[in-house]
């Protein structure tokens, strides 16, 4: 059992014939079941072709139609992303990665806007990970996205997080403890992206294979306080969280889009606060996480 993605998900790679979408691509597909689950490449100049055996087509709804997949990673430039996240949710897919960092606001919040006028008008709902994210895997069956696989191992600990590089280091201490991970999802850190920590939090509560949970945060924006709030009341599951940028100085932006704080309860202190109040085990050092969580499972 995973949340999202498993050995069976098929996946198409929008801009598979960039030097990125190429590389990372050819890395998933070498990943545990990858060889079945990457399905298909979109580019519309390129249609007809093959990347290593893997069939090019127009558009992903062509994709869609000639594999029956479900999920699509985007590895387009920035200019052109938002657009690429547009055509796979008018596919009527399941879910939509996007790894693109540098995305205009302004581009993300039409098509965030496009998304809810669909859904409202009836339309299927089509999850959306990231922009500015590495994807999210489910250890020895398949990996979506960037992040190096070699380091997760299965297991029953999910870890959702904000920052890639400490999504890695969380699951990094949690396969040396020998724990595993369910799964690991990275949300990435625009201000204006799909799947919040809130999201992901209720899936891992409900996923019979995932025993606790890792959450890992960034300064800046609401997201993180509005998730430990839900899991005050709803989570069943033991909870260690990390907000990354506690030495921040207020107003400054940092490397993330979205972390930019006013200097109220954003920071990462007031966000600590919220989720210790809200039965989380929280830490100040990230390289706790792992330790941490296996006290929590006792």
């Amino acid at each position: 059992m995973s949340i999202l993605i498993d050995k069976n998900t098929k996946v198409i790679t929008q801009g598979i014939t960039g030097k990125t979408g190429q590389f990372h691509t050819r890395m998933c597909r070498e990943y545990a079941n990858g060889r079945a689950c990457f399905v298909a490449g979109v580019n519309p100049k390129k249609a007809g072709e093959d990347f290593e055996g893997i069939p090019i087509h127009a558009t992903v709804a062509d994709a869609k139609a000639a594999t029956g997949a479900t999920v699509s990673v985007i590895y387009v430039p920035p200019a052109g992303a938002a657009a690429a996240i547009w055509e796979a949710v008018q596919a009527d897919l399941d879910l939509v990665v996007c790894i693109t960092e540098g995305i205009p606001v302004r581009d993300m919040m039409e098509v965030r806007a496009r998304m809810k006028a669909k859904e409202a008008a009836g339309g299927k709902t089509t999850l959306l990970l990231g922009p500015n994210c590495p994807g999210l895997i489910t250890p020895d069956e398949i990996k979506i996205g960037i992040m190096p696989g070699h380091i997760h191992r299965k297991g029953r600990i999910g870890v959702v997080s904000r920052s890639g590089t400490l999504t890695y280091e969380a699951v990094g201490q949690v396969t040396e403890l020998g724990l595993g991970q369910s799964s690991a999802v990275g949300i990435g850190g625009d201000p204006i992206n799909g799947l919040k920590h809130i999201d992901v939090l209720k899936l891992f509560n409900d996923d019979p294979d995932t025993d606790a949970v890792i959450m890992i945060g960034e300064i800046g924006g609401p997201d993180e306080a509005e998730a430990a709030r839900w899991a005050q009341t709803h989570m069943k599951k033991p909870l260690v969280g990390f907000i990354a940028g506690v030495t921040a100085p207020p107003g400054k932006r940092m490397g993330h889009a979205g972390a930019l704080i006013s200097g109220g309860a954003d920071t990462a202190e007031a966000k600590l606060a919220v989720m210790e109040e809200c039965g989380f085990t929280v830490t100040r050092n990230p390289s706790e996480m792992g330790r941490l969580i296996r006290q929590r499972l006792g």
